[in-house]
């Protein structure tokens, strides 16, 4: 009597063994691959973020105009507010933002609530009759996974002596002549030394640039 060949349930399980490490090898490749795309694609995406940050601080801080954002207790016009975590000032956007006209933009370094900040930029349209400025959007996040950081000043007073670097603005008067924008980023990103020269000064102008208006804007406070 002859019996049909086949495997043995012992052959059959080790097949399954053999199958199932296989398998185990295949999915930990994949596993691996994916974790690595995915850590590329994110420090990808950390660079942009803080290139075109660096960027737009560059480019909007050095367009900076001559335009008061409010007034001091002698009704003097004021064009720039600063402390050290965040400031105030006027300067047009790029692109389609740029038809609403200059617009009042605020620099705050915020505490996310998990031992670090992120930068924020608010940004408010300056009606032409003078009215109170009308907040556009919410505040878009410059850069978040901020260890620690703070902005500092420094320029002319109105009898041009020099004022060394400082955290805070006292002269709304004047605009300051360099801003340093100093961060310390989570991970292994580096935030370089970025001081920002300011081509307008109000010493040299007696009227507003680009014939904006000189009427104190109310409701702009930092």
């Amino acid at each position: 009597m002859k019996y049909a060949g086949g495997f043995t349930l012992i052959e059959v399980l080790a097949s399954l063994v053999l199958m199932a490490l296989l398998m185990l090898g295949v999915y930990s490749g994949i596993q691996t691959a994916s974790h690595s795309v995915r850590s590329g694609t994110a420090a990808v995406e950390r660079i942009d973020q803080l290139r075109s940050a660096q960027d737009f601080l560059r480019r909007e801080l050095a367009q900076s105009l001559i335009q008061p954002i409010s007034h001091n207790e002698r009704g003097e016009d004021l064009y720039f507010a600063g402390g050290p975590r965040q400031m105030l000032y006027v300067a047009p956007l790029p692109g389609y933002l740029g038809k609403l006209g200059p617009q009042l933009q605020q620099l705050q370094l915020i505490d996310d609530g998990h031992g670090s900040s992120r930068l924020e930029l608010s940004l408010a349209v300056l009606p032409p009759d003078g009215q109170p400025p009308r907040p556009l959007g919410d505040p878009q996040v410059l850069v978040d996974h901020i260890r620690s950081g703070g902005f500092k000043y420094s320029g002319v007073d109105t009898q041009g002596n020099v004022l060394p670097w400082s955290g805070s603005w006292a002269d709304g008067r004047l605009l300051p002549q360099l801003v340093s924008i100093d961060l310390k980023v989570d991970g292994n990103y580096d935030w370089p030394q970025l001081q920002i020269p300011l081509r307008s000064n109000p010493l040299n102008s007696t009227s507003p640039q680009n014939g904006q208006m000189s009427k104190p804007l109310s409701g702009a406070s930092l």
